[in-house]
């Protein structure tokens, strides 16, 4: 199973940008999709505090890996996505 896991928090205009883009980028994408608040999660801010947004990508078959931060990488992302089909 494949996901996309965007790193983000609630105040961040750019996390914002990336979360819309994402979703404007394939109808797939919100489906894939899981945005999780660093300020709640103490993991993920340890991991990602300066660098969100952060977007990773997760395959059943391999470690995740981040594709981007700070602004929407489209081809990695689209390239991640024609991996899974």
């Amino acid at each position: 199973m494949r996901r996309l896991i965007l790193y983000s928090r609630s105040y961040c205009h750019l996390c914002d940008d990336m979360r819309l883009a994402l979703l404007a980028l394939s109808p797939t994408v919100a489906q894939w999709l899981e945005v999780v608040d660093v300020d709640h999660d103490p993991a993920a801010l340890a991991l990602y505090d300066e660098l969100v947004p952060v977007l990773i990508g997760q395959d059943d078959r391999a470690e995740p890996r981040m594709l981007c931060h700070y602004f929407l990488n489209e081809a990695v992302v689209r390239e991640f996505m024609a991996d899974a089909t």
